[in-house]
């Protein structure tokens, strides 16, 4: 092979390996949760969907964490520290997994406005390791989101139901009438 050939050869090589290594989105900076080691965040983790209400999983930098959409509109997290219970905030149930959601912005979240636009912050509740989600609501309904991933969370066993003040009210009205 000719010095010309190579040079050319190596030229296409080189050219191609930085296209391919420059197309794509970037990684995701994130840091992991404090638990993220945890094994059990293995199972859902790999459970993950590719794609969330259309939008394509990406990779990040921390274990326990994925994200979807280019720019991001959901990142998750396992591993999370949350509140034990009783919680004040509402509770849903999506597909068999409970769900405290709320505004991401704190004054928002405790005014009591409600919005269902901007960030947002839903965090699975009777599982330990537990999940958040944050999530772009102009971008991704929380329906969409929490039912798509609902598989994938249930890989993490349920210790704890979502009660309301209706149940635990008609729990007292039984137990005061059968004594």
């Amino acid at each position: 092979m000719n010095t010309l050939k190579k040079t050319t050869l190596l030229t296409v090589v080189c050219s191609l390996s930085l296209a391919f290594s420059g197309c794509g989105p970037r990684a995701v900076n994130l840091q992991p949760a404090e638990d993220a080691a945890n094994p059990v965040c293995a199972y859902a983790m790999v459970a993950m969907p590719e794609t969330l209400g259309g939008f394509d999983q990406r990779e990040t930098t921390a274990q326990g964490t994925t994200a979807w959409g280019e720019p991001t509109v959901a990142v998750l997290k396992c591993g999370v520290s949350l509140p034990t219970a009783p919680i004040a905030d509402p509770c849903a149930s999506v597909n068999g997994i409970d769900w405290i959601i709320k505004p991401a912005d704190e004054q928002m979240a405790e005014s009591g406005k409600q919005s269902a636009t901007g960030t947002w912050v839903a965090e699975t509740f009777g599982r330990t390791p537990a999940l958040q989600i944050t999530f772009d609501a102009d971008q991704i309904s929380s329906s969409t989101l929490l039912a798509e991933i609902a598989s994938a969370v249930g890989q993490i066993p349920q210790q704890q139901e979502c009660t309301n003040i209706d149940d635990t009210l008609s729990d007292i009205e039984t137990a005061e009438s059968s004594a």
